[in-house]
């Protein structure tokens, strides 16, 4: 079994590990009522619909 000869050296080891903490953002479809970007698979947070179907009320912000 193969054991390292060296402790990994700190910059070494934060920069294998960077790679799992980078974030991903989600990605945006336009909604098939109003036209807004809107997550796929989810409910319009602009107009309430999803698979055309009003499924929330949403109230106009003044």
């Amino acid at each position: 079994m193969g054991v390292p000869k060296r402790k990994p050296s700190h910059s070494r080891q934060r920069m294998r590990r960077a790679y799992n903490s980078t974030m991903t953002l989600p990605q945006l479809s336009t909604c098939p009522q109003c036209a807004a970007p809107a997550i796929p698979h989810r409910v319009c947070p602009a107009c309430g619909y999803y698979k055309g179907r009003q499924v929330i009320t949403v109230e106009a912000t003044a």
